[in-house]
C-alpha cells in the first residue's frame, strides 16, 4: 500500500486529547510552556551582570525580583512563541508533543496565559527594581515575539542571528537593575551572548535538519551545506572569544576571569574546528556530531560568565 508523505506526517503527529486531562497534567502543561530549562541559561548570563555592576553581590531582594521577574518575562516569550508557532510544532518530530500543538492548552489560553505574565513581570521590574530594567524587560520578550517569531523565523536564514538579540538583552537588564543604566562592560556582555548565538543554535538545526525542512523553516542548515554553517559557526565562534578577551580589561577583571575565558575558549574552538574540519570531508552533514557543539556551546558560556561572578566575589 502506498502511503503518501501527508499520511504519514498525520500517523506520525501526536494524538489530539479526546477527554479532558487531569489537573495535574493541565498545570504541568502550563510550566512547560516556559520553557525553563531555556530560561536557567537566561539566568546565568544575568546574575554575573549584576555581580559585575555592583562589584560583589547585589541586594538579595532586588537579585530575587530580577530573576523572578525575568524568568517570568521569558517564560511568557515562550509560551507566545508556542502559541504563534503551534502549526510548525505539529509537525516536527523534536517539538510534535509540546501542549498547545497536542491541544493540552488551547490557543486562546496558552496567549492569555503568555499576557498574565509578561504584565507581571514588567510590574515587578517598575515597582520593585526600576524604569530602564522594566524596558529592558519588556523590549527582551516583545522582540522575541514580534520580531523572531513573527517576522524572522519563517523568511529568513539569518532569523536566529537577529532573533537572538533577546536572549542578550538579561545580560543588560542584570546591569540596569543594580545600575539604573548602562556602560560598555554590559555590552560586551551583550555581544558575548550574541556571537554565542549561531554556534549554540545552528548545530542544533544541524542535527534536526530534515525537521525544520519538513516544517517549512529556513534554518541555515536547511539551505545551505553543513560547511557553509560550520564556517559561519567557527566565525562567529571567533568573534565571540575574541569579545570575551576584550571584556577583561574593559570591565577591570583579574586573572580567574582571565584563566576560565581562556579555558572555556581554547576548548570550544577546537570543537568548532573539528566540526569545521568534519563538514569539509563530508559537505552532505552525515556524521558531523554537531550536537557536541550545541552542548559545549552552553558549557561555554556558563563557564565564562561564571568566571566573571567569581572573580569579583573573590578578588574584588
Amino acid at each position: 500500500m502506498i502511503v503518501t508523505a501527508v499520511e504519514h506526517q498525520r500517523a506520525e503527529a501526536p494524538r489530539v486529547l479526546d477527554r479532558p486531562p487531569g489537573w495535574r497534567h493541565v498545570v504541568g502543561a502550563y510550566i512547560s510552556l516556559m520553557k525553563l530549562r531555556v530560561v536557567e541559561l537566561l539566568l546565568v548570563t544575568t546574575l554575573p551582570a549584576m555581580v559585575l555592576a555592583q562589584r560583589g553581590l547585589p541586594p538579595l531582594g532586588l537579585a530575587l525580583v530580577t530573576l523572578g521577574g525575568g524568568t517570568l518575562a521569558a517564560g511568557s516569550a515562550h509560551a507566545f512563541n508556542q502559541v504563534l508557532e503551534r502549526d510548525i510544532d505539529a509537525v516536527m518530530h523534536r517539538t510534535r508533543r509540546r501542549p498547545v500543538a497536542t491541544a493540552l492548552v488551547s490557543p486562546a489560553a496558552g496567549f492569555a496565559f503568555a499576557s498574565v505574565l509578561l504584565v507581571i513581570s514588567v510590574t515587578m521590574m517598575v515597582v520593585w527594581v526600576n524604569p530602564l530594567a522594566a524596558i529592558l524587560t519588556a523590549a527582551a520578550n516583545l522582540f522575541y515575539v514580534l520580531v523572531y517569531t513573527v517576522l524572522l523565523k519563517r523568511r529568513t536564514t539569518q532569523n536566529i542571528v537577529w532573533g537572538g538579540v533577546a536572549g542578550c538583552l538579561p545580560t543588560l537588564i542584570g546591569w540596569s537593575a543594580v545600575t539604573g543604566s548602562l556602560g560598555w562592560p554590559p555590552v560586551l556582555l551583550f555581544l558575548i551572548v550574541f556571537f554565542w548565538t549561531p554556534p549554540h543554535y545552528w548545530p542544533l538545526a544541524m542535527r534536526y535538519r530534515e525537521d525544520y525542512e519538513r516544517a517549512g523553516i529556513p534554518m541555515l542548515p536547511v539551505r545551505a551545506s553543513a560547511r557553509t554553517v560550520a564556517g559561519q559557526i567557527l566565525a562567529y565562534s571567533w568573534a565571540m572569544v575574541a569579545t570575551s578577551v576584550v571584556l577583561w580589561p574593559v570591565a577591570s577583571l583579574g586573572w580567574i576571569y582571565a584563566l576560565g575565558a581562556v579555558v572555556g575558549a581554547v576548548w570550544f574552538l577546537l570543537e568548532a574546528h573539528r566540526l569545521y574540519a568534519r563538514a569539509r570531508q563530508d559537505p552532505g552533514g552525515a556524521g558531523l556530531k554537531a550536537m557536541r557543539v550545541f552542548h559545549g556551546s552552553i558549557t561555554y558560556l556558563t563557564i565564562v560568565f561564571v568566571a566573571v561572578m567569581a572573580d569579583v566575589l573573590l578578588l574584588g
